[in-house]
């Protein structure tokens, strides 16, 4: 049996920049052992699976080691592969997740706009056990519906943070995004999930779903600039529509192949 599979630079329009993603269109779901040795045969961050539904298309994502919830940058991907190799002929595209609910990705020229829902936000007195796997604590601590956000002062204080990622396993949730305001960006951050068998993420759009709605209420405006501060980089625009978050940027093929199984 042949797959295609496609590999999309997510968040960036340079090739080797942004987040990798690959994507598999299927005409019928695999079963669910399938998909996931892919993704771990794939060793990315994240592999996308959409079968067409209609006018819709559902979507998962799986790590090397787990099946996630929502995914952007392998959305963001998703879109390009279906905008730009299958001929998907309208500027919208519509998902279906069955873990996070509706979905939308909008093209305008090269800018993809995934609109997703937006993340709640708790936050939670600072304790020594959230410096546990950081080199230095955060100033506050939240706690989102999947990830904790530890908010940082400075764009040279995410940098400088050396995370042991082993001791990061211990925090019972599926990811840490740290954030601090961005020198030339409105906000700057960075993901560690190691817990899900992604151990730094170069670029990582549902944890904007996150940033978005905190960094808005701190600077009191709904539209955002935003870099995630892996040694791959990448840039997004941030928009925040009530419920909804709109997450922008840029996409690149870099691979398109085919998958014996």
């Amino acid at each position: 049996m042949k797959i295609p599979i496609y590999q999309v630079d997510a968040f960036s329009n340079e090739r080797f920049k942004g987040n990798p993603a690959a994507v598999c269109p299927l005409d019928v779901w695999l079963p669910d052992a399938v998909m996931q040795n892919i993704a771990a045969e794939n060793n990315l961050a994240e592999t996308a699976f959409v079968v067409p539904v209609g006018e819709t298309y559902e979507i998962r994502w799986f790590t090397p080691t787990v099946e996630v919830d929502l995914c952007g940058h392998a959305t963001l991907a998703s879109a390009y592969v279906l905008f730009h190799e299958v001929g998907f002929a309208v500027d919208q595209i519509n998902f279906i997740s069955h873990r996070s609910g509706p979905l939308s990705v909008t093209k305008n020229g090269s800018i993809l706009a995934l609109n997703f829902p937006v993340d709640s936000l708790t936050e939670l007195p600072v304790e020594a056990e959230h410096g546990i796997g950081l080199s230095r604590a955060p100033s506050k601590v939240f706690k989102g519906r999947t990830d904790y956000l530890f908010v940082y002062d400075s764009e040279a204080e995410i940098l400088a943070l050396q995370p042991d990622f082993e001791l990061l396993k211990s925090h019972d949730v599926r990811g840490i995004i740290v954030t601090a305001p961005g020198e030339t960006t409105d906000f700057v951050s960075r993901f560690f999930g190691p817990a899900c068998g992604v151990n730094e993420d170069p670029v990582t759009g549902s944890a904007h779903t996150t940033l978005t709605p905190y960094w808005a209420g701190v600077f009191g405006k709904t539209e955002l600039t935003a870099r995630q501060l892996s040694q791959r980089t990448g840039d997004l625009t941030c928009k925040l529509l009530k419920d909804r978050v709109e997450i922008a940027g840029e996409a690149v093929l870099y691979l398109r192949g085919e998958i014996e199984v």
